[in-house]
């Protein structure tokens, strides 16, 4: 029979989830990682929350950092997150896209929407952070929200969101 942690896993492997990349510059150098726990917490004040699973690295980095972005992506920026959440894949190269935002932190303005934050609060649990972040700024683009899906990730994949047919209540 399995255990819990395998039945855990099992569970939320098969939930599907939608695809960030957070980036941060710390001491003049860009970090940045994927992350799938994006998700809404607040609108007084407007937060988020995620969670980095070490405390080591880009997440560690991210930690740190004054401010962050974090960029919701399109269905076709899978190989952009797909860089971001290997620890020796490419990053921030010209072909990606990247550029600087005026705060300073990495941009990657083919983003469906980019998220500016910084860290209100962070609860450790064994090798996790969960991090509660007040939103500064939001912006959308109205590009990229008319022409492309929004990156899910599920069973150790990337897939596109599509829209399912009208309901008979709709």
């Amino acid at each position: 029979m399995p255990d819990t942690e395998s039945l855990f896993r099992a569970a939320f492997r098969a939930h599907p989830a939608g695809v960030s990349i957070i980036t941060a510059t710390v001491d003049g150098q860009p970090f940045g990682l994927t992350a799938s726990s994006v998700s809404s917490l607040s609108l007084d004040p407007i937060a988020v929350s995620f969670s980095l699973m070490k405390h080591t690295g880009s997440a560690g980095k991210l930690l740190a950092a004054d401010t962050f972005l974090i960029h919701l992506l399109t269905a076709g920026q899978a190989a952009v997150a797909a860089a971001f959440a290997r620890p020796d894949g490419p990053r921030f190269t010209p072909d990606q896209g990247w550029s600087t935002a005026e705060t300073g932190e990495p941009l990657l303005p083919a983003a469906r929407a980019v998220l500016r934050a910084r860290t209100m609060d962070t609860i450790r649990s064994g090798p996790a952070t969960l991090v509660a972040a007040e939103v500064l700024g939001v912006t959308l683009n109205q590009n990229a929200d008319a022409h492309f899906d929004p990156l899910v990730y599920k069973n150790h994949r990337f897939f596109s969101l599509r829209r399912t047919p009208p309901l008979a209540s709709e």
